[in-house]
């Protein structure tokens, strides 16, 4: 008795130690990233009503297309952290470049296809005739800085392999300084308007981007890891992207589905459901911040053949993220007479929304365990259980949100169905982590 509680504290706030180390400053760069469109939209919104709308276009395409490719943070990541479990630094480094390479392949391959079609693009999101100019404009600019921001996805997955997520908060802070700055001086002092504020973007990610290459590349001279791009690498950097990328399509169809049906179901329902969903990706971000901090651990307990510890690690960090839940239902619950006036003063709006946000406020605890378990999960390299896990739950999904309307359910019904996925996320993620299957120890999985 005495023995088990001399042990279980130290290593109990050992994973604490850990788990804060790197979540705290991976949830500031994670709140880093959407305050370069909230810059760049309130640097704009002054030059006139179709600047702004073409602006709202072209980031939601820009935010599509770099966000589709996130598997560069999250397999890097694993490999990398693998590596640094293994004591293999030179290699882990080494595994940070091939994901690095292969961002700037599909980074040089998304602007080949923007450049000519954007005009389409943004035709098919469905801009008016006053904005298409600017939103083409923007788009056609902002799409020469997509390498750069793909490979500030792949370098921030090097380092939070490395263990290390206070860089990229410095690095997204100057980021987003230097952003404000540049739109500031482009679009006003300089007088390009919408064109100074896309460029003032590209500037920065790009500034941003060749930080990281300096980081990445001084450890890799002080640790002997070659730079020059490795076909064999590349390909299989790709290969382990692929079921995440997989897994996003599935995350983004299911929010998009959502989307259409609250736009079914009347100016109301969508604007209350646009409230939520704003308020449900913010919490998201605290809990992915916890996730970020499973993938880095998780990878080295492995890589150090420490199967043990992954475990101990993993029920830790289930613990955070149902205390995290509790808390942020909470939060919402007490805060929304403060937070609800706020984003709208329409009381049909707010009558809408109060009892899908409960809901929401309810279920923060499942979304606290799937966050950290898809986190686990990415840090085991157990990616194809996690595509597969996402196709089905979009296949739960998809028919349960669509036939809301036809029932006559409302936003409470649709948010209903979004409860149902996190829980579908929920079993499927906690019988693989009972299973015990995703534990595969080594360097490389």
């Amino acid at each position: 008795m005495t023995q088990a509680h001399t042990t279980r504290p130290p290593s109990r706030r050992r994973h604490d130690r850990e788990i804060i180390a790197l979540a705290v400053p991976a949830f500031g760069a994670l709140v880093a990233e959407p305050l370069f469109v909230m810059v760049d939209s309130a640097i704009v919104g002054h030059l006139g009503t179709p600047q702004l709308a073409g602006l709202a276009v072209a980031a939601a395409l820009l935010t599509t297309a770099v966000s589709v490719f996130v598997f560069l943070a999250y397999a890097t990541t694993a490999a990398v952290a693998r590596q640094v479990g293994a004591g293999d630094l030179a290699s882990a480094i080494r595994q940070g470049m091939d994901g690095i390479w292969l961002a700037l392949l599909i980074g040089a391959a998304v602007v080949a296809v923007t450049l000519p079609l954007a005009p389409w693009l943004v035709d098919i999101f469905g801009a008016s005739d006053t904005a298409t100019p600017y939103a083409t404009t923007y788009l056609r600019i902002s799409s020469l800085g997509i390498p750069a921001m793909l490979v500030v996805l792949a370098a921030t997955g090097v380092l939070r392999g490395l263990q290390d997520t206070r860089t990229p908060l410095y690095v997204a802070i100057g980021g987003f300084a230097a952003n404000g700055a540049l739109n500031a001086g482009l679009v006003y002092g300089a007088g390009l308007g919408i064109a100074g504020s896309a460029w003032g973007t590209v500037i920065a990610q790009v500034g941003m981007a060749l930080v990281y290459l300096v980081v990445v590349v001084r450890g890799a001279r002080r640790h002997g890891a070659s730079l020059r791009p490795d076909a064999a690498g590349i390909r299989a950097s790709a290969q382990a992207g692929v079921p995440l990328l997989i897994r996003t399509l599935s995350l983004r169809a299911v929010l998009m589905i959502a989307t259409a049906v609250a736009a079914r179901l009347g100016d109301t329902d969508i604007a209350a459901h646009q409230i939520i969903l704003s308020l449900w990706s913010l919490t998201a971000f605290a809990l992915d911040a916890i996730a970020i901090a499973g993938q880095a651990i998780i990878g080295r307990y492995l890589g150090a053949n420490d199967a043990k510890g992954a475990r101990e690690a993993c029920r830790r960090m289930v613990q955070w993220g149902i205390a995290s839940g509790v808390v942020l239902g909470a939060a919402i619950v007490l805060a929304r007479p403060l937070f609800v006036p706020l984003f709208t003063g329409d009381t049909s709006v707010q009558d809408t929304l109060l009892p899908a946000l409960l809901l929401v406020a309810l279920s923060q605890p499942i979304s606290g365990v799937v966050f950290v378990l898809d986190g686990v999960l990415m840090g085991a390299g157990d990616g194809r259980y996690l595509a597969w896990a996402m196709v089905l739950t979009l296949a739960v999904f998809a028919p349960a949100a669509l036939l809301v309307p036809s029932f006559g359910g409302g936003l409470t019904a649709l948010w209903g169905a979004m409860t149902l996925m996190m829980t579908v996320r929920l079993v499927t993620l906690w019988m693989r982590m009972r299973s015990g299957r995703w534990i595969v120890t080594g360097a490389t999985r």
